[in-house]
């Protein structure tokens, strides 16, 4: 998972590109990089490894100047965390200079790479999107949008793409519509972003969704739709409501915070627990989960849990050393609310019962007399191809333990994940066009013929 900003027609592309990526850097905080195109058609690019407040200087940012930007911050699904798979990527070719940034990851991407080298392709870095660097710039397409598009044929998996060739900006969006990709305006600028808290960030109107299979051009002559493929069922990834997106943003035409209310409300009723006197939430990404079961179970909303907001999301850390640390400097229990008290505790998913079996030693800690988890989302028993970092069941602990094997590992009385049904029914437009394969199975491409290989994926 990564985020993905860009804008046209601005006099100071970059500076805005920067203000956006703060907005995305829950989307991936491995890595950020700014491209930006000047009056004379020149690229210059600025990647860093860490976190959007660490890595742009002043000096770094007048070194960007132009109208046309576009920036990343990178979540690695796969691949070794370094400087060379940063985005996004800026390549010289012989139609000019090509700049892409992804979000997303190709099933297919072995075979398609494979095929490059075996025509005498030269690879910098170990993403799978570098691979749509060498088809574009090998197009004989003699227009950006036709490039583009001869680059996405027989590309299988979950893509939001945003590419610049010469002054041109285009944007694409694959054709199950696996991630979220909305248009703004900011003045006569247009804004392209991973979510709509992006453009609320740099004070952009939101215009519309990229819809699956679309592929648009903004140039001189302004934004350009150059159609859709059909033919792919609809299948937007779930855990964007569940987990990923800002709880302040609208995706795919629904509210975030309403998605994971409703899904709080549904598992209170799925799942009671009648001894309980209070509900807190694994801060931040469970709160408004929390407040939808607080509101149906008629149970009080606490605040048990205290986060560092100084310290980044466990579950998008690059290793799990990492993850580790961090849980134990991420949270604090308030003693005064826990204290002799039987609990609810929700979260939104427990992907390998680190941070929780941690969270709830801590809450016991404090002196809770009974602990009930409660998950606002089903089981997660299997890996993701298309864009979270769950590669192996090996590491899913809901693949390997019952609810009630887990409910002992990690120390609670109780544990009640939300059903699949519920999940689905509970976020906007559903319960159909998801994509739920890691709770169901139901993968809706073949798997990577080489799982272990694709880890040498996507720049997000």
């Amino acid at each position: 998972m990564c985020g993905i900003f860009g804008i046209r027609g601005h006099g100071d592309a970059a500076a805005i590109v920067q203000l956006g990526l703060y907005s995305l850097q829950h989307r991936g905080q491995e890595s950020a990089g700014i491209v930006a195109v000047d009056e004379t058609g020149a690229a210059r690019a600025r990647r860093t490894m860490g976190l959007v407040s660490e890595g742009f200087s002043e000096q770094d940012m007048a070194a960007l100047p132009g109208s046309l930007a576009i920036g990343h911050t990178r979540y690695s699904t796969a691949g070794s965390s370094s400087i060379d798979n940063a985005q996004p990527v800026l390549a010289r070719s012989r139609g000019g200079h090509i700049s892409l940034a992804h979000n997303g990851n190709l099933t297919n991407a072995t075979e398609l790479r494979n095929e490059l080298e075996a025509q005498g392709s030269i690879f910098a870095s170990t993403m799978d999107s570098e691979v749509l660097v060498h088809r574009i710039a090998r197009s004989n397409a003699t227009t950006p949008a036709g490039r583009l598009a001869d680059a996405l044929e027989g590309v299988d998996g979950a893509y939001c793409l945003l590419v610049v060739m010469g002054d041109t900006m285009l944007v694409a969006r694959d054709p199950r519509g696996w991630r979220p990709l909305v248009i703004g305006r900011l003045g006569d600028a247009v804004v392209v972003a991973s979510e709509s808290c992006a453009l609320d960030i740099v004070g952009a109107t939101y215009e519309r969704d990229v819809e699956p299979g679309e592929i648009v051009t903004f140039d001189g002559q302004g934004m350009h739709s150059h159609g859709r493929t059909n033919g792919k069922e609809l299948r937007r990834c779930v855990f964007e409501y569940v987990y990923f997106a800002r709880p302040d943003s609208f995706i795919w035409g629904g509210s975030v915070d309403r998605a994971r209310r409703s899904l709080g409300r549904q598992l209170a009723i799925e799942q009671p627990a009648p001894t309980a006197e209070l509900v807190f939430s694994v801060p931040d990404s469970a709160n408004s989960a929390a407040l939808g079961y607080a509101e149906e179970s008629g149970l009080p909303l606490e605040l048990a849990l205290i986060r560092n907001h100084y310290v980044g999301r466990t579950f998008i850390h690059p290793n799990q050393s990492g993850r580790d640390a961090k849980v134990r400097v991420k949270y604090n229990a308030v003693r005064e609310v826990l204290d002799g008290k039987s609990v609810v505790m929700v979260d939104d998913s427990i992907v390998r019962g680190t941070t929780t079996r941690g969270l709830v030693a801590m809450v016991r800690g404090a002196g809770a007399r009974e602990v009930h988890m409660r998950v606002s989302s089903a089981p997660i028993t299997g890996p993701c191809y298309y864009g979270i970092d769950t590669p192996s069941r090996e590491d899913l602990i809901a693949a390997n333990l019952s609810i009630e094997q887990i409910a002992a590992h990690i120390g609670v009385d109780s544990l009640g994940y939300l059903s699949l049904d519920g999940m689905l029914r509970a976020v906007p437009g559903g319960p159909s066009g998801f994509c739920h394969a890691c709770f169901s199975g139901d993968y809706p491409t073949p798997p990577p013929s080489d799982p272990n290989k694709l880890r040498f994926g996507c720049g997000c």
